[in-house]
């Protein structure tokens, strides 16, 4: 399987920007698939798991050394452990990050089945299924320091799952050409009215 940067960058807990930097410093070189005039970037599951360890505290590191652990990595990811240099006492835990990732990727997959995106339902805005209420407003509304609780007064037909989700999603799947304006940025969470959770039946 292969992840945009964005999604590593939600996947490895990076900023986007430090990502993108990784891949032009080529630290890291991910398949490049060109669709008319775009090109887009697409990094392996052994890079993620380098870029999970970058996350960590590599960054610390000489260059060459770093770019010497992205090679084991992607040569072998499912190793438990790495050295940083022949007769090194630093050894770098590749096994505990793995379950770290898987952890998240399984999150991201949960966030995927219960959000759609419709053309017919807001233009297409990420909504909850069997909701209106964006996703993006819910993570805005996280971001501005609003608590689950508080979210889940105004906004009973989500729980607490559906709330947590919420950033993980955004940041895996940035909308291009998102308005700058958002009608829903100053607004005071509505009451909704519950909807019955049917994930047998995606649509």
């Amino acid at each position: 399987m292969k992840y945009t940067p964005a999604e590593a960058s939600a996947l490895t807990n990076l900023p986007i920007r430090t990502v993108r930097r990784l891949i032009d410093r080529r630290l890291i070189r991910p398949r490049r698939l060109q669709t008319g005039h775009s090109v887009q970037r697409l990094l392996s599951w052994e890079q993620l798991v380098y870029l999970r360890l970058e996350a960590e505290g590599l960054g610390l590191l000489p260059v060459a050394e770093r770019r010497k652990i992205a090679k084991l990595i992607e040569a072998d990811a499912e190793m438990d452990v790495v050295s940083v240099s022949e007769g090194s006492a630093l050894l770098i835990q590749v096994k505990t990050v793995r379950k770290e990732l898987d952890e998240r990727l399984k999150k991201l997959e949960r966030a995927e089945s219960i959000i759609v995106e419709d053309p017919e339902t807001m233009r297409g805005t990420p909504v909850y299924r069997g909701t209106r209420i964006p996703v993006e407003l819910v993570a805005d509304m996280l971001n501005q320091g609003a608590g689950i609780d508080e979210i889940l007064e105004g906004y009973p037909a989500l729980d607490r799952e559906k709330i947590e989700l919420a950033p993980l999603y955004v940041q895996a799947f940035p909308r291009r050409g998102r308005p700058a304006a958002r009608p829903w940025a100053k607004r005071k969470p509505l009451r909704t009215t519950r909807h019955r959770r049917n994930m047998a039946m995606p649509t």
